[in-house]
Order: C-alpha cells, then sequence, then structure tokens
C-alpha cells in the first residue's frame, strides 16, 4: 500500500498568477469586496497607512504597493463576517482550542467584551461598563503592580502602545512583555553592541546601488512578499544575490512580478539568487566567519606581496575598536571546525567569499532564520564585523537590513513598550506628567511565563495579541492569573 500524496509540489515561479488568484480570493472572502479594493490601493503610500502584515518598507512609487499577504491582512481587518454571542454559545473553549488558527480566523471579528465561565467552559458577553469594572477590581487587588503583566504586539497602533506604557508606568510597573522578545531581540541587541543603535542602516533604494546582496536565514516569498520586487530590481541591474538558506524557498530562486503583465500570463520570471547554499540550522556564524577567515588570507597575501589590502583600513582606524582581537579569533577557527559547523564545504564558503571581495557596495539582510538561536547575538555580530571590515557603513548600496519591525513592532518601541527604559525617556515622561516612574528593570516575554509559573502574576493584560497565539513553544498556565485580552 503506497500513501497518495495529496499536496502537489509547486512548480511555477514565485509571485505571478498565483499571487494575482490568491489576493483576489482574500478580497472576496471578507465579504466586503468594493471596500477592500479601496483599501488596498491606499495601503503603503504617504497618504494612507502602512500595511499590518509584514516589516518591508515602502517606496511610495508603486500604484500597488502590496502583496497577497498583506492583502489577506488588510481584507482580514476589515472583514463583515463576526462571531456573535451565538457563536459562543456552540463552542466551548476547549473546543475552539483545540481548532486551527485558520478556522479560528475565519469566524470573523468579535463583537462584545466576553468573560470566560469556568463553569460551563464558555465565553459569555457582557456590557464594556462591566467589563472596565471587572479589569478594575482585579488591578485593585494586586500586593503590588509587579503582579501585572502588560504584553503586546506590533498589531497595536503607536497611540494605542504609548496610552499602554504610560498607564502601566503610572500604575508602578515596566512588565512590559512584547512579541518582539521573541523575534527580532537579538537583531537590535547584536547591533547594539557592534554600532551603538539597535536598527539597520540602509534606505530602500539602497538596495538599487548594491553590487551584491547577502541574504541570511529569511523566506521572503512567504514572510515579506515585497521584498521580492527590491531582490528582483537589483539582480536585474546585475546584482549578484548570494543566499544562506537552510530551505530552498521558491521567492529566492525565481520570481514573477505580479504587476508586469507579460509575466503573470507567461511562465517568463526573472532568477533571484546568483548562489544558493544551505547551511545546517545555525550554521550561518560559521559560514560567515569562514569567509571572513578566506578574506582574511587574501587580505595579508596583498599587503606581503606590497600591494593594498582587502579591509577598508581607513574606516577602521577611524571608526571601530577590537579589530585585532577580532582577527585573532579567526585565525584561531580552523576550517574543520567551520565545515562541520556551517555545514557548508570549504569550496562552497570560498566561492560566497569570493562574490563578497568583488562587490564594492554589499548590503547583508537577515531575518529570523538567524535570530531564534542561542548564538544569535554573537551571529548577528558576525555579519556586522564582515561589513565593518570592508567599510560597508554610511555608503550609498552598502549597509545592514536586519528585516524587523513586523507589523508595528518598531513603532512599540518608540512608543516606549521596553521592559528596561532608558533614563532619558523615563525623566521625560515624569517631568512632563508629573509623576516618578519606576526604574526597576520589568519582565520580558520570557521572565514574564517563569513568573506566571511561580504564580507570582495575579493579571495579565494582552494588547494586540496573546501568549498563546505569539509564542507556542511556551505553554501558558491556565487559571493562576486573571487574564483580560
Amino acid at each position: 500500500m503506497k500513501f497518495k500524496r495529496k499536496i502537489k509540489p509547486y512548480r511555477a515561479a514565485a509571485g505571478g498568477w498565483g499571487s494575482l488568484e490568491a489576493t483576489t480570493r482574500f478580497v472576496f472572502d471578507s465579504k466586503a469586496a468594493l471596500k477592500n479594493m479601496r483599501n488596498l490601493l491606499r495601503m503603503n503610500k504617504a497618504r494612507g497607512f502602512d500595511c499590518p502584515g509584514c516589516a518591508w518598507g515602502d517606496d511610495n512609487k508603486s500604484t500597488f504597493s502590496f502583496c497577497e499577504n498583506g492583502a489577506k491582512a488588510v481584507t482580514w481587518e476589515a472583514t463583515r463576517r463576526v462571531v456573535d454571542s451565538d457563536f459562543f454559545a456552540k463552542h466551548s473553549v476547549n473546543t475552539l482550542y483545540a481548532q486551527s488558527d485558520y478556522f479560528l480566523e475565519y469566524q470573523g471579528r468579535l463583537t462584545h467584551p466576553l468573560r470566560y465561565n469556568a463553569e460551563t467552559d464558555h465565553y459569555e458577553p457582557i456590557s464594556w461598563d462591566a467589563a472596565f469594572a471587572l479589569i478594575a477590581r482585579h488591578i485593585k487587588a494586586m500586593d503590588n503592580p509587579n503582579q501585572m503583566e502588560l504584553y503586546t504586539s506590533g498589531r497595536a497602533s503607536n497611540e494605542a502602545s504609548w496610552l499602554y506604557q504610560l498607564f502601566g508606568r503610572l500604575m508602578g510597573t515596566n512588565n512590559f512583555p512584547d512579541c518582539s522578545n521573541m523575534c527580532h531581540e537579538a537583531s537590535g541587541t547584536g547591533l547594539k553592541r557592534s554600532i551603538g543603535v539597535g536598527k539597520g542602516t540602509i534606505r530602500l533604494d539602497d538596495f538599487d546601488h548594491a553590487d551584491a546582496i547577502f541574504v541570511f536565514g529569511q523566506n521572503p516569498g512567504t514572510n515579506h512578499p515585497r521584498m521580492l520586487h527590491s531582490l528582483r530590481h537589483a539582480a536585474d541591474h546585475g546584482a549578484k544575490i548570494v543566499t544562506f538558506n537552510t530551505l530552498r524557498e521558491r521567492g529566492l530562486e525565481r520570481f514573477a512580478d505580479p504587476q508586469k503583465p507579460l509575466e503573470v500570463v507567461t511562465s517568463m520570471a526573472g532568477t533571484i539568487s546568483s548562489a544558493y547554499y544551505q547551511p545546517n540550522l545555525g550554521g550561518d556564524m560559521a559560514a560567515v566567519r569562514g569567509m571572513v577567515k578566506t578574506l582574511l588570507e587574501t587580505h595579508r597575501a596583498r599587503l606581503a606581496a606590497g600591494e593594498n589590502g582587502l579591509f577598508d583600513q581607513t574606516f577602521l582606524n577611524a571608526k571601530t575598536h577590537g579589530v585585532e582581537a577580532y582577527l585573532e579569533a579567526v585565525d584561531n577557527t580552523d576550517w574543520a571546525h567551520i565545515v562541520t559547523q556551517s555545514g557548508l564545504t570549504e569550496a562552497q564558503i570560498r566561492e560566497a567569499a569570493a562574490i563578497y571581495q568583488s562587490a564594492d557596495r554589499v548590503i547583508c539582510t537577515w531575518a529570523m532564520g538567524i535570530t531564534q538561536h542561542k548564538h544569535s547575538v554573537d551571529t548577528v555580530r558576525e555579519i556586522v564585523n564582515l561589513q565593518l571590515l570592508f567599510g560597508q557603513l554610511g555608503k550609498k548600496g552598502a549597509g545592514l537590513c536586519p528585516v524587523r519591525g513586523h507589523s508595528n513592532v518598531q513603532g512599540n518601541r518608540t512608543m516606549g513598550i521596553d521592559e528596561k527604559p532608558n533614563k532619558p525617556f523615563l525623566d521625560a515622561l515624569g517631568k512632563h506628567f508629573d509623576f516618578e516612574p519606576p526604574r526597576a528593570p520589568g519582565h520580558n516575554t520570557v521572565e514574564a511565563l517563569n513568573a506566571m509559573l511561580r504564580d507570582e502574576v495575579k493579571v495579565l493584560i494582552a494588547l494586540g495579541a496573546t501568549l498563546r497565539q505569539r509564542h507556542r513553544t511556551h505553554r501558558v498556565p491556565k487559571k493562576r492569573y486573571h487574564a483580560v485580552v
């Protein structure tokens, strides 16, 4: 007996007709097609609104500046499907917990505040006044403000995030666990340690001027498809795109632009990656170390021959410190270790290094395939070190591009959603509102979950998402605290 495959491999390029068909289906499934078509034309425009679907930047030039993921996110924000009291009377919480995310989202939007009835295992609608009174009663019953966790996600607006952090600090806590703690926190930490700021160093139009783009640990075709437009445009203008990704994602191989009619109705598609390497999970740091080791050999050989070295010595002398210690660490890393850790051959790593060496302007971009490892901060810093050696910061067409800030996470941070707020921010906040903000560090997501397991939390308020939804690897304990979502 043989198992019959129900899902056939997708042979076509990413994008193209498949993307258009999926976008159209999302629009009509929302039951508000005309309204959502107008919404999509306003998305990612200077006089419109940012897409809630991903972190990729806006060029404000394209007529249709969205992808199928963005279309899905916007159409379901404006859906006419609703879940009312009859739905919750029919479905118990344990029944709903067993359903897929797809089923739950497809039911539509909530219409009332709800309260969980433990005796019946059902959510029951209540009035807004009753909801606010219930929340206030549980907050007043706390022994101290740090028994409250104020979780948020990037689905919150800047205005809501600002009021949320002000509420928490007026209450006396910095407990602001956030979805970004489990996503790109390593990027911010690694970048701050290396260059002093936790953000990328490029603008979107730098992709138009790059000679090479190194893509680490990300699946743009799945998670931020509009990036494929930038990569395709760069490739069409001669940039070498080098991908390090354990998964062979179709979008990083071939992409048919849905905004080009000829590519929609024919099999035409553009090649994205000129070189594609599949390292071990977590092997990217070793791969980059191998590239640096290769380039260091060439650098020293040129210096020995009386020629100019590869590295930008002027930049290194003026803008960096600790170079000698880092290069000593590179010397002490042997090839056998690099090959074992990376899962790539020495020849593959040297090939990638040769592409890097041949480019004058290089962008390194990465996402959560880099940040979801124990050594993620070190991996981010390794990528930064490679770029610093060649002075690839502060010039057009070059720099560091962590694809972060998904669904306004960056806006959250700017508005003060931070468990470790800096002193100038707290000083300004306290002066303006005439109170003394709490100074002790609060809980991040992992610390908040551990506090719940220790029964130290009495109230959890979740704005924009739930811990169960965002962090499924951590089972949030039940019935030990009062949760408001």
